[in-house]
């Protein structure tokens, strides 16, 4: 698990620096800056709207006596999606834009509702490792 983490915070940079220089290079350094700045704003505001539009909904089922199970994957989503909007670079806002845009987040729970159910039904046990201090 150590070494993905290591590709994933050493590639996923790389390859992001490379792609904004090659755009840089088609369209300018101004309007590659320019893309950032402005899917981060964006990208901030449409989170803002999505998580309180969440939050509602979530207080509106809990009010009703329903746990509101999926509202809090959806907002799971909306927050990764934020972040991901946040950090500079294409490919992590078109991944940020794919948890915030409600149709596309749909398309994902579903998708891992399906893994988990096929997970469960083939009788694959998931363990959790915790660390703790040993006196």
């Amino acid at each position: 698990m150590l070494g993905y983490l290591i590709l994933l915070f050493t590639l996923v940079p790389i390859v992001e620096l490379a792609l904004l220089i090659k755009v840089g290079h088609y369209i300018g350094l101004g309007n590659t800056l320019l893309i950032v700045i402005l899917t981060g704003v964006g990208g901030a505001y449409l989170a803002k709207n999505q998580g309180i539009s969440t939050l509602i909904k979530m207080q509106k089922d809990i009010n009703e006596g329903i746990m509101p199970t999926d509202k809090l994957f959806d907002g799971l989503l909306i927050l990764s999606g934020g972040i991901l909007l946040l950090t500079p670079g294409l490919i992590t806002d078109a991944m940020g834009f794919v948890g915030l845009i409600p149709f596309t987040r749909d398309l994902i729970k579903k998708w891992v509702k399906y893994k988990i159910k096929d997970i469960i039904s083939q009788g694959k046990v998931v363990t959790i490792h915790s660390w703790r201090k040993i006196d």
